[in-house]
């Protein structure tokens, strides 16, 4: 008798681990309708991965660093962004006698007929104003320095807001898809 209790308790102790470790798998986790929040790219742009607050952008070969900030200041004006500050990060590291590895500075964009709505629905918002358009140069797959563009998301900053508002979601949007476009023609060179 006392056997069998000890094989049943031992197949009852077995059945409760079996059952603790198949809950503690991981799951993987669906991406909400609130995470596909994205703005919208245009023709011959890679895809948005709605996981990262980054976007970015190789800058096309034979177009310059001096080229790509001509064009985002050009380009931002003629959409009604203002460029309220840059920060020439890489400079100010070279001061410091670090070696920066190629350009590395950040560029302000603020437009607030697309950014308003965020900020009336959401003032903590704030913290991720004015939106910023980094330009940098890292090594390629060839391990040549290569210069990028890239941007943090507003609709994936958005998520740091509990229960954004339909007017707040649709800005950020908004918001998005025109710094995407300035983005993509700085790449380029345009004006």
């Amino acid at each position: 008798m006392r056997a069998m209790k000890i094989r049943f308790d031992l197949v009852f102790l077995c059945a409760i681990v079996f059952s603790m470790a198949a809950c503690s798998v991981t799951k993987p986790i669906l991406a909400s309708k609130e995470h596909m929040l994205v703005g919208q790219i245009r023709p011959g742009m890679p895809a948005i991965d709605p996981n990262t607050a980054i976007y970015e952008l190789p800058v096309n070969s034979g177009v310059s660093y001096q080229d790509v900030v001509e064009s985002l200041k050009s380009i931002s004006e003629g959409l009604n962004f203002v460029n309220p500050a840059n920060f020439p990060i890489g400079e100010h590291m070279k001061l410091r006698g670090l070696d920066p590895q190629g350009v590395k500075e950040v560029h302000s964009f603020c437009n607030l007929s697309m950014g308003t709505e965020i900020i009336l629905d959401h003032p903590e918002f704030l913290v991720f104003a004015p939106c910023r358009i980094a330009i940098y140069e890292k090594q390629d797959e060839h391990k040549q320095l290569k210069l990028y563009i890239a941007m943090d998301r507003p609709t994936f900053d958005l998520q740091s807001i509990k229960s954004p508002t339909v007017r707040a979601k649709k800005s950020a949007q908004e918001l998005e898809t025109k710094l995407l476009e300035i983005m993509d023609r700085a790449r380029k060179g345009d004006f």
